[in-house]
């Protein structure tokens, strides 16, 4: 699975719609209202390098409303839920 962030901004009075517009594209898994230097964050979870493209230049970047995109390709996800399993290998719950 690829996974990129993308950060948007949109035009101010829309940023609801846009969001609910964003949310329902095939390829978008979550999209979030954010404070700070942009609008809304969009997460993006294709099975193919190429699909990136067609859905972030294909489609978010086309929903009206959207005025600028700025796309961050993740290379390897960490979680807290990764590291409590590898740290727990072999050892007996306390439970």
């Amino acid at each position: 699975m690829i996974t990129a962030i993308v950060l948007i901004d949109c035009a101010t009075d829309s940023i609801p719609e846009v969001a609910e517009n964003l949310a329902n594209l095939p390829g978008v898994s979550e999209v979030y209202s954010v404070a700070g230097h942009v609008d809304l964050i969009a997460v993006v979870r294709v099975r193919k390098f190429d699909e990136i493209a067609q859905v972030i230049a294909g489609s978010i970047s086309k929903v009206p409303g959207v005025l600028d995109t700025e796309s961050h390709i993740a290379f390897r996800a960490y979680s807290r839920h990764d590291l409590e399993e590898a740290f727990a290998i072999g050892l007996a719950s306390a439970d």
